[in-house]
């Protein structure tokens, strides 16, 4: 009988958890819309868009370097995202073993090795939807490397410079949204010493993702380097 409310509560503190999240995406979506340069999402979309076109009107070896690069960046963060999911699958083979010790700093939430496997599965489901994320990206950046590349007088019509915009900004967008789905992790992780912890590591990870939206401070040119 005593379980049960403690059962809930981590239920309820992971639904607000993934509620707090939402929510900032949906605000930040709906100020994007009213003014564009609120977020740097619509600056990169642009910027990729015009970097494709220039690259297709002008081929040079920087831009295949480029996107070698972003290639490069997905598939790292691919491998560590199945390199994590082992270590989470790991740590479930343990799980009647390590659910005491790692609820030692644990006042509100429930230590039932059956919740505790259930946490671990949400993270695996967490980094994998992020592997497939960044493995679409790597698909969708490769398209890109070849159209860029095909020579003027053997592109077919349809290869346009607009098209191979649209395919960078689809590599680009499910990048990101591989990073936000892989950022969820750490809340989901911290979420394994308690639900308090978790509630602590989503503000921080909100407030973090509220400075990296924010392109303002590089836009308007304050740079306090030396």
């Amino acid at each position: 009988m005593n379980s049960m409310p403690l059962y809930l509560h981590d239920l309820l503190v992971f639904l607000a958890s993934v509620a707090m999240v939402a929510i900032y995406h949906l605000l930040l979506w709906l100020r994007t819309r009213r003014q564009p340069d609120y977020a740097v999402h619509l600056f990169n979309f642009v910027v990729r868009r015009h970097w494709a076109e220039g690259v297709m009107h002008n081929p040079d070896v920087l831009g295949v370097q480029t996107l070698r690069n972003s290639t490069m960046a997905a598939s790292f963060m691919a491998s560590t995202a199945v390199l994590l999911t082992i270590g989470v699958l790991s740590l479930a083979s343990q799980a009647d073993k390590l659910a005491q010790t790692w609820h030692a700093l644990n006042f509100m939430g429930s230590a039932h090795p059956g919740l505790w496997i259930g946490r671990l599965m949400l993270l695996v489901i967490d980094l994998m939807a992020a592997f497939f994320c960044f493995t679409v990206s790597v698909r969708f950046f490769n398209h890109v490397g070849y159209m860029v590349t095909m020579p003027v007088d053997a592109r077919p019509p349809h290869l346009t410079p607009e098209l191979a915009g649209r395919y960078l900004n689809r590599a680009g967008n499910y990048f990101s949204l591989g990073s936000r789905i892989f950022y969820f992790s750490i809340p989901l992780v911290f979420w394994l010493f308690g639900p308090h912890f978790m509630v602590a590591s989503t503000f921080l990870l909100i407030a973090v993702l509220y400075k990296i939206d924010r392109p303002s401070m590089l836009m308007k040119g304050e740079d306090h380097g030396g």
